[in-house]
């Protein structure tokens, strides 16, 4: 996701909670906030593996080899387009999804979302 895209759903979530926007479609609002969790849970398990990037050796002990190991620690780790630093606009953007689908389900239905997907995994199981 671009920068762009990151920007765009942080309006979209500030107006959903403003009551600006919403979407009017509950089964639409259930299932998108359900693959958003989904994916949060994706790209939590990659930043955690994503991590392991941070452990730069091997280089050697040449001279370049310590100004190499700080390059590639930077692309792991602390800079804006680091894999710890993209993984993180990601689930950003996705927490700002799901909040617009949560904020539209309830408008719907009345009831939180986390309340109707503890319903329906409550009846799946009973089938």
């Amino acid at each position: 996701m671009s920068e762009a895209n990151a920007a765009t759903w942080r309006v979209l979530a500030g107006q959903a909670r403003a009551g600006e926007l919403y979407l009017d479609d509950e089964n639409a609002a259930y299932l998108c906030a359900k693959a958003c969790d989904e994916r949060l849970a994706d790209l939590g398990r990659l930043l955690f593996s994503a991590q392991g990037a941070q452990n730069v050796s091997g280089f050697g002990d040449f001279t370049m080899a310590e100004g190499l190991a700080k390059k590639f620690l930077k692309q792991a780790s602390g800079e804006p387009h680091s894999i710890d630093q993209v993984l993180q606009e990601h689930i950003e953007t996705v927490k700002n999804m799901r909040e617009v689908m949560a904020i539209s389900f309830k408008r719907i239905t009345g009831q939180d979302i986390e309340n109707a997907t503890q319903f329906t995994n409550t009846t799946e199981q009973v089938r």
